[in-house]
């Protein structure tokens, strides 16, 4: 059995730039490249996409649909994190291990599109 890989859905695949317009509105394209890093990763790695869409009605419908016409294929689309080899998602700061830095690092962060 492939190892899994779990990517956020709103930043990470969807590009988000309208930012949230509701459970089942996803007005905005895929992020640039992202269908081809998906095509490779699941080469070698279970591919599911995590959306907190997906803990209210439609939601997890509404991101397969968007998936769906923009030709991008995974293996699953949950709500809850499921255990995984590693989580990409463009709201989250790396621990490295040292708590002394951690409130600076939540203070400083910036999204991907915010810098």
């Amino acid at each position: 059995m492939k190892k899994t890989v779990v990517l956020d859905f709103d930043g990470v695949i969807h590009s988000y730039t309208s930012k949230w317009k509701g459970t089942t509105v996803i007005p905005d394209p895929p992020v640039e490249g992202i269908k081809e890093a998906i095509q490779s990763i699941r080469k070698q790695y279970r591919v599911v996409v995590v959306s907190t869409r997906c803990f209210q009605e439609g939601g997890v419908e509404a991101v397969k649909a968007w998936l769906a016409r923009h030709a991008i294929a995974v293996d699953d689309v949950v709500a809850h994190k499921p255990p995984a080899t590693v989580y990409v998602d463009d709201r989250a700061i790396n621990f490295d291990g040292d708590a002394s830095t951690l409130l600076d690092k939540i203070k400083a962060f910036k999204t991907w599109q915010q810098k």
